[in-house]
């Protein structure tokens, strides 16, 4: 394949990965209309998001391993429609009906497992070594930007049409747009082409689930990103909503523009995030082959203290609050690019859909899928045990309280990514060597 049609493919996969997270996260910069539309508690208001999550990480591993063995483009066409169509559902749900609001939410869980299983894939399939490392920045760069835009997107919208409801319809255009762009301009590759592979050994779903388990290093990474997961699905769900009644406690007004302010911290921490992992990745691989997994334990200890301010000090000294999430934020995603990355050289090319998808089952099944909702249940709890003087004032100190949960997480990211690099190597070096073997190239990780 020549190089205009790998960054082709590049570019439609990176725009697609930008929608799938606006969508994710429109819901979470309107969420104040969508509880007071629905008359949600903060457990049902968390729920939302766990609703979406629990259908993603449950179809993960299916369309990972329907992605190991059929066309990939296919399946991602088939599930980005799915989505597109249940998000706008979402949008004509009355307000007597919440319970099936939350289920469209799940549904669209289901559509976007397709995609975020399988692309990464593909792009180990057109690139490989440090140029791999940096087209999965650029690919990964959608998470924040993508986050960040939902917060801004939803929040305008909603502002300029009237209703929240207008914040959840224009993913579904882009997304069937991006329908076009794929089956029209995408090539697929072959699997392992980047590697040099030309025949690779299909395998049972047993033998790849029995590879994964004999993988310290997979396992390790995967219980780090978990913690990950967990802290950026709570503040991304909740931060807003707590900022929100921080300052309406202070002058007792509404602060719209709030979803606003995150969403362009999330998109500028992101952008700094991404490129600060990536690039201290290529410079540090030349000194340690264990520069990734140490990289990623020092990003979430050093991000602890700052994630802890930014919630204790919200009450008394809101811009010291701001500036200390913003840094929190950009040294979380840092990790992005090298968790993704790491699981592509130390996992055979014919299994990474497959290990991408147990992957996400297990960040999500222990991370972001019950991080808000736990936080919500938490709240709620704390709401009910003290006595205050005023509403708002319950939402703000028991959110604030609950959300300390986040710093205990991180601590034991940290810990984990640090195992896994005692690892990493004698992983990589065991993948080069079965690659060897089984399809007599190697991996140039």
């Amino acid at each position: 394949m020549d190089n205009t049609k790998k960054y082709v493919a590049v570019g439609i996969l990176c725009f697609i990965n930008l929608i799938n997270y606006m969508d994710r996260f429109t819901v979470a910069g309107v969420l104040p209309d969508i509880t007071k539309y629905y008359s949600l508690s903060d457990a049902e208001g968390g729920s939302l998001q766990s609703a979406f999550i629990v259908s993603y990480m449950v179809m993960a591993p299916l369309f990972g391993y329907l992605g190991d063995r059929y066309s990939r483009k296919n399946l991602m066409a088939v599930g980005v429609f799915f989505w597109s169509i249940t998000t706008y559902l979402g949008s004509i749900i009355p307000a007597n009906a919440k319970g099936w609001f939350i289920f469209m939410r799940a549904m669209v869980g289901i559509g976007e497992a397709s995609y975020s299983t399988i692309a990464p894939t593909i792009i180990a399939d057109l690139f490989i070594g440090d140029l791999r490392t940096k087209v999965l920045g650029l690919f990964f760069f959608a998470i924040p930007v993508g986050s960040g835009m939902g917060f801004i997107v939803g929040d305008l919208l909603s502002r300029a049409f009237g209703s929240w409801k207008y914040a959840l319809r224009l993913t579904p255009m882009l997304g069937l747009f991006s329908i076009f762009l794929m089956l029209i301009f995408l090539e697929e590759p072959q699997r392992g082409q980047a590697d040099g592979a030309s025949n690779l050994v299909k395998s049972t779903l047993k033998t790849d689930i029995r590879y994964l388990i004999k993988i310290p290093s997979y396992i390790w990474s995967t219980l780090g990103f978990t913690c990950v997961c967990f802290t950026t699905g709570s503040l991304t769900w909740w931060a807003p909503t707590f900022m929100q009644a921080v300052f309406k406690l202070q002058d007792g007004k509404d602060h719209d523009g709030i979803p606003l302010i995150f969403g362009v911290i999330t998109c500028i921490g992101g952008i700094v995030g991404v490129l600060t992992g990536t690039y201290a990745a290529q410079y540090l691989r030349k000194k340690t082959h264990r520069a990734d997994p140490l990289i990623c334990s020092a990003s979430v200890f050093i991000s602890t203290p700052f994630i802890f301010l930014s919630i204790a000090l919200a009450t008394s000294v809101p811009t010291l609050s701001w500036i200390s999430i913003a840094i929190g934020v950009t040294l979380l995603c840092i990790n992005w690019t090298l968790v993704a990355d790491m699981l592509l050289y130390i996992i055979v090319p014919h299994r990474r859909a497959f290990a991408q998808s147990i992957q996400i089952l297990i960040s999500h099944l222990l991370g972001d899928a019950t991080s808000p909702y736990i936080i919500g249940l938490i709240s709620d709890a704390i709401k009910s045990s003290k006595s205050f003087t005023s509403t708002n004032e319950a939402q703000a100190i028991s959110l604030q309280y609950s959300l300390y949960t986040n710093c205990i997480v991180l601590i034991l990211g940290g810990v984990a990514f640090l195992y896994n690099s005692y690892y990493i190597k004698r992983d990589q070096d065991i993948c080069t060597e079965a690659a060897q073997d089984t399809y007599g190239f190697a991996i140039d990780a």
